[in-house]
């Protein structure tokens, strides 16, 4: 009898551990992107506003984004998520997000992050792009932060 009562034991105590494991695997990080305009010159003004807003949650390597934005000055063509080597410092693109094309309107995605994009996005390094008609190299941009 004594011996069902250990097993019974080390049975329930490695199904609790798993279902922990399990837990803690599937935990959610949850990001803030504030949409701003990309840094511009003087000549750019005729083709660059707006402002916008998104939210992404990483659940194990998928980050999933939501947003919107407003103002541009020309219909949005696209949205990618970039890496850059530092925040505020323009990097390559590395994922493509949906992206209503409009001057006004949503962004939506969701990407399947690398380990080294993962450190990445813990370190502040990644980043939305939206470009639009009027502005092809970058119209809108932020960076996630916690």
């Amino acid at each position: 009898m004594a011996l069902h009562r250990r097993i019974a034991v080390l049975v329930v105590s490695a199904l609790v551990t798993l279902l922990a494991l399990s837990g803690v695997a599937q935990a959610q990080e949850k990001y803030k992107v504030r949409l701003a305009t990309v840094p511009m010159d003087g000549g750019m003004r005729n083709t660059v506003a707006g402002k916008g807003a998104a939210t992404a949650v990483l659940t194990g390597a998928k980050l999933t984004v939501t947003g919107t934005f407003e103002g541009l000055l020309s219909p949005a063509t696209n949205a990618h998520v970039h890496r850059g080597p530092a925040m505020g410092v323009r990097g390559s693109s590395f994922a493509e997000l949906v992206v209503e094309k409009a001057p006004k309107g949503t962004v939506t995605g969701s990407v399947d992050l690398t380990p080294e994009q993962l450190r990445g996005l813990r370190a502040g390094q990644l980043y939305i792009q939206i470009a639009s008609e009027k502005a092809p190299d970058g119209n809108l941009w932020g960076w996630f932060v916690r």
